[in-house]
């Protein structure tokens, strides 16, 4: 999944960054409202996943992004943080359209968890675990199972089969892919997306989720003859 996080603290921001990118998210950041504003607006933004908001920010405060967001339409979730201790402020994100809201400081272990909470929202997942057959992918965790069995996916194969399994049944294209598995610092050859594909077919087998190619168009994940429906 792709993240952006808006802060204005470079230690914090470093450290946030590495917790997104641990969790194996495409990670980018901006510091100030005003240039976080423009990269929302631009062709791109529809592949954030998560937006990650300071409310205190140079140019224009995160209140404003927000509801910049919001007046156009833009659902994409968004986590709200500030060194602001007074509940008039978190009852005014929360109204101002944000998903959640986090103080500071934060236990990074919390704020991993409201990170995975808010991903699930849009795929419709509402449990930790999403099972397709005998596959059990483990979000909390960030484990997968076939057949009991642990896989072993290194992050950037995991976020792809997170990107497939959140369009089961539909076309997810070359560019929606790229845009969601890579950061603006990601360096990604011209074949990266099939190197990942490849090795994502070949640990998956075809027991439970086959990956079929689109030609010139991208790829779709659907559950295996007599596997059962993701659930």
């Amino acid at each position: 999944m792709r993240v952006l996080l808006v802060e204005d603290t470079p230690d914090l921001a470093d450290a946030v960054l590495r917790c997104l990118r641990r969790m194996g998210h495409a990670a980018d950041w901006q510091a100030d409202g005003g240039a976080a504003d423009a990269v929302l607006q631009a062709p791109a933004h529809h592949a954030y996943d998560l937006v990650v908001l300071d409310i205190g920010l140079p140019r224009m405060p995160g209140t404003e992004v927000l509801a910049r967001m919001r007046a156009r339409g833009d659902k994409t979730p968004v986590l709200m943080l500030t060194a602001r201790s007074d509940i008039e402020d978190r009852v005014a994100a929360l109204d101002g359209g944000a998903d959640d809201y986090l103080g500071k400081p934060f236990d990074f272990r919390e704020f991993e968890a409201r990170c995975r909470a808010l991903l699930r929202r849009p795929q419709g997942q509402a449990e930790a675990v999403l099972r397709i057959g005998g596959l059990a992918i483990d979000s909390a965790a960030r484990r997968v199972t076939l057949d009991g069995a642990r896989l072993e996916l290194p992050n950037r194969e995991y976020s792809l089969l997170e990107i497939l399994v959140g369009r089961l049944g539909r076309v997810v294209t070359r560019e929606e892919i790229a845009a969601k598995l890579f950061g603006f610092d990601d360096e990604a050859g011209p074949n990266a997306i099939d190197l990942y594909i490849g090795r994502l077919r070949k640990k998956l087998g075809d027991a439970a989720l086959v990956i079929g190619t689109v030609r010139s168009v991208g790829y779709i994940a659907e559950p295996a003859p007599g596997a059962d429906d993701a659930g």
